[in-house]
């Protein structure tokens, strides 16, 4: 359970804040199920959370810091 609640945080692309500003998306995860992000009206929000650190250049792709853990539906 531990393995799929991480990789359903993880995307398999690198996407910069910028590359959404103004938009809605659904992204599918590393997990197999999609994240709803929605970049309208000011912020960032993945489902239910809201992005509160953007942009954080790690060696294997970029971090965006959340407010919650989310959670699979299965």
């Amino acid at each position: 359970k531990l393995v799929e609640i991480l990789t359903f945080h993880v995307v398999p692309a690198k996407v910069m804040a910028g590359d959404i500003a103004g938009k809605r998306a659904k992204v599918l995860t590393v997990e197999g199920e999609r994240l709803n992000v929605n970049a309208m009206g000011g912020g960032v929000r993945v489902n239910n959370a809201k992005v509160v650190g953007a942009d954080v250049e790690a060696s294997n792709g970029v971090i965006h810091v959340i407010d919650k853990v989310l959670l699979p539906e299965g």
